[in-house]
């Protein structure tokens, strides 16, 4: 991950956006490949206050939430779209070079705000889907 970056929405809700990187490991025949992925992450309420000031570039965190599609029109016209992680909680696994499991940052439902509400799926499901 990247180093988060927190803004303000226009009624002062804490936002924080970061990417990160999810590599895929695969073989194909007797030689393995990798695959990299980027997402951008968005989280709201006291999970961005605290995520802007635990966590930083080099990071490896597993991030539980739901995806959006993000719609607009560019200055050409055309319409564009990306994919969004929304994080409902965020586990920090490794600190940069360092291998000690660190600490969880939980999230409250009263934390985040009502446009993002949905319906995440069980948090008590702590295998890593990848």
């Amino acid at each position: 991950m990247k180093d988060p970056v927190m803004r303000y929405s226009s009624l002062g809700n804490q936002i924080v956006e970061f990417p990160i990187a999810y590599n895929r490991r695969y073989m194909v025949g007797d030689v393995w490949k990798e695959e990299s992925h980027f997402f951008e992450v968005k989280a709201y309420g006291k999970l961005a206050e605290s995520l802007v000031s635990r966590v930083s570039k080099g990071y490896t965190v597993v991030i539980e939430g739901r995806l959006t599609q993000e719609r607009w029109v560019d200055k050409e016209g055309k319409t564009q779209s990306r994919i969004r992680i929304v994080a409902d909680s965020v586990r920090i696994i490794n600190k940069p070079k360092m291998e000690e499991p660190v600490e969880e940052l939980p999230l409250k439902e009263e934390d985040i705000p009502e446009e993002t509400m949905g319906k995440p799926f069980s948090s008590e499901d702590d295998e890593i889907p990848f």
